[in-house]
């Protein structure tokens, strides 16, 4: 495949043209990525890689360092991608209607083909389409989900689609019909503890009408609302004993204080979806406005516009202490939307099999033997 040479004058950005990814899946539309000077050398220091899902091309994309130090950007494609959950080992990824377990399947310390992960999907639960959002795995090991068409929160069930756990209690029944638009969960040591919803509302689709100031943020174990007001609010994640979230509707990452309220740390320059923390530093997905205008009519605009900005998709790094954007990745062509970010720990380069070659037909690894094999059987 081609690839763009890197510039030595122009060293804040590298551009990778898609058919140079590393990635054997066939028919790649164009798309093109450009990152800050010190993206990669951030990536090193942490011995940290990063995982992304674009559900509106169907993306699952994994960024690394290859051995020159240049980042390693490899994706899979799985219809509607979208929640997702990593710890460096188990990653669970939520596409249109299943929901997957990947196990990396390279023992520590071994390198295959340039990489020290290979992601592996082992089991896969069918929900039907019941538009998983945010996906988690519990202490307990299990997986939990936001199944935002049931405005519920659920788990898998070895039967049925889903078992629900818990719905907020003004939604009166559980259908298929986004009633308040539940997308975000929170875990706090392993439990399931604080959901974001778009507007507490239960007729269909009734959320629609509340996106501006609408959102709110719930403890399901009291069903307590912790702050309300917010527009369009995703993406809740418990770090160094504070809530921190994206109010995605008026463009800002922030935290809930001890009073309730929500501190403004930083303005994301686009849709904010996906939030992961590590550090010192949050890692945020930001996505194009969509041409339907879906997102007509929400401060973000009226904030961009004072800022002389346009939406960006992709990522940033923003500093916990100073506010900063200190990082970015910046994604051109055909990927316009993200949903959810994950970080890799303790990963240098991570690779995964999908569906759409016979790859994942011919790779096959045996428990207590280090080998892997690829290609057909003699």
């Amino acid at each position: 495949h081609r690839r763009t040479p890197v510039s030595p004058c122009d060293p804040g950005r590298t551009m990778t043209p898609a058919d140079s990814l590393s990635s054997p899946d066939a028919e790649r539309p164009p798309v093109e990525f450009r990152h800050s000077p010190r993206l990669p050398r951030w990536l090193a220091e942490r011995r940290l890689s990063l995982a992304f899902t674009t559900y509106q091309s169907g993306k699952l994309f994994l960024v690394g360092l290859k051995p020159d130090g240049g980042l390693s950007i490899f994706e899979r494609t799985f219809n509607r991608a979208m929640g997702l959950w990593a710890d460096g080992r188990t990653l669970w990824l939520s596409t249109a209607y299943q929901l997957w377990r990947f196990e990396n399947v390279l023992a520590e310390g071994v390198v295959d083909r340039g990489y020290d992960r290979l992601y592996v999907p082992r089991v896969g639960y069918t929900t039907g389409d019941v538009d998983v959002h945010d996906v988690a795995q519990d202490a307990d090991g299990r997986p939990l989900f936001i199944a935002t068409q049931f405005s519920c929160l659920a788990t898998v069930s070895e039967r049925h689609g889903l078992r629900p756990l818990w719905r907020p209690p003004f939604v009166s029944r559980l259908v298929p019909e986004d009633r308040c638009h539940l997308n975000g969960l929170a875990l706090v040591e392993g439990r399931a503890r604080y959901v974001t919803l778009c507007g507490r509302c239960d007729t269909a689709d009734g959320w629609r009408d509340r996106r501006r100031d609408g959102g709110c943020v719930l403890d399901v174990t009291t069903n307590d609302v912790l702050v309300d007001g917010l527009s369009m609010p995703h993406s809740p994640r418990w770090y160094r004993d504070r809530l921190w979230l994206l109010d995605s509707g008026t463009g800002f990452f922030g935290f809930l204080d001890r009073a309730g309220r929500f501190e403004r740390v930083a303005f994301c320059p686009g849709y904010a979806r996906g939030l992961a923390l590590v550090d010192d530093f949050a890692v945020v997905g930001l996505s194009k406005p969509r041409g339907d205008g879906t997102f007509s009519g929400l401060a973000l605009q009226e904030n961009m516009a004072s800022r002389g900005s346009e939406a960006r998709c992709g990522l940033i790094v923003v500093d916990l202490r100073s506010g900063a954007v200190v990082e970015w990745l910046h994604i051109d062509g055909i990927v316009a939307e993200l949903y959810d970010v994950a970080t890799l720990p303790g990963v240098a380069r991570p690779t995964a099999l999908g569906f759409k070659t016979d790859e994942i037909r011919y790779t096959v690894t045996v428990e207590g033997e280090p080998s892997i094999w690829h290609g057909r059987p003699l």
